[in-house]
């Protein structure tokens, strides 16, 4: 009887330490390469820092410029610069609706602290700060005392991406009131100025005379 031949068995292979993926390298935290890193990241940081706070200025000056324009005269082809202050008057008083329904809900009894107290201080702020633009430099509105600039703000959209081809100008709260001339008033004078002889002093005199100013009182 034949023996019965064995198949060779296969050893397994004894697989050595092969990572399946590379394995991050550490970055030692005082290394260049951190620190190019965290340049990056503050560089990144800035940019979206500054497109956000690009993008809340946009909002501002379009939720203006919206408010102005809803408000425009339709008869109007152009506003004096009394007008133009009427209507500034009307915007900075926008928020006194919402104020005088804040007190009201805060007189109610039984309340227990101010409520919107953080609504009421920031309108309160944006206010004064208003004010003080219109009293002082100017405050900034659209062009509406040209009549070419005031037709191509009737036509705006309401885009934010339009805001460029708005022409804006300041307005103060002296403008409200229209500048008097000033009248030149000659005042007659009857003295010969060439007749004029200073007492005391002799005309045959060497000495220079050192000229004095003087006034004339008319009565």
């Amino acid at each position: 009887m034949a023996a019965s031949r064995e198949l060779p068995r296969l050893k397994p292979k004894i697989l050595k330490g092969k990572s399946t993926g590379r394995e991050k390298k550490v970055i030692h935290p005082y290394s260049r390469k951190a620190a190019q890193i965290t340049r990056e990241a503050h560089k990144q940081e800035r940019k979206e820092k500054m497109k956000n706070e690009k993008a809340l200025r946009l909002n501002l000056i379009g939720e203006k410029l919206q408010w102005f324009h809803n408000h425009l005269d339709p008869q109007k082809t152009r506003y004096s610069k009394k007008d133009a202050c009427q209507l500034i008057e009307r915007y900075l008083g926008r928020f006194s609706g919402e104020l005088e329904q804040i007190e009201l809900h805060n007189s109610i009894k039984d309340r227990q602290g101010r409520r919107h107290s953080s609504r009421e201080t920031v309108i309160k702020q944006t206010m004064e700060r208003e004010r003080q633009q219109y009293e002082g430099y100017g405050f900034e509105i659209p062009d509406i005392l040209n009549i070419s600039n005031l037709k191509i703000f009737r036509e705006w959209d309401f885009d934010l991406k339009k805001l460029p081809n708005i022409k804006m100008t300041k307005v103060c709260a002296d403008d409200a009131v229209p500048k008097k001339r000033k009248k030149k008033t000659n005042l007659p004078v009857d003295i010969d100025l060439g007749e004029l002889e200073l007492a005391g002093d002799s005309s045959d005199s060497d000495e220079e005379m050192t000229p004095v100013p003087f006034c004339l009182s008319l009565s």
